[in-house]
């Protein structure tokens, strides 16, 4: 079961140390218009194809837009062999409509 964590944690995880690797799962143009501070972008549906074009961190949070694709996503990065057995990918709770704090755009 992919553990979910919420975006009170997530915000506290990135202002103690940023050592957290953030994913975006949702659409490009929803990126761009607002994301998590440091988060990558790799749509849902690229991501089958994509999961090896990246080195996974320590601890990996899956963000979309409330919540519920991200569990399955998590899943997805947490089977692939190249991440680490300890590593700890989560699910980011309520998604992008549970979060309030800062956001980066794409100029």
């Amino acid at each position: 079961m992919v553990e979910e964590v919420t975006p009170d944690e997530v915000e506290g995880k990135l202002k103690a140390n940023g050592d957290v690797q953030i994913v975006d799962i949702r659409s490009p143009r929803q990126y761009a218009d607002g994301h998590i501070p440091g988060a990558i972008n790799v749509p849902m549906a690229e991501l089958p194809r994509r999961v090896e074009e990246h080195d996974w961190g320590e601890e990996v949070v899956v963000a979309c837009p409330i919540g519920q694709s991200s569990i399955q996503a998590a899943k997805l990065i947490e089977s692939y062999e190249a991440v680490d057995d300890d590593a700890r990918v989560a699910s980011m709770e309520g998604g992008y409509r549970a979060w309030d704090g800062d956001l980066e755009t794409e100029e």
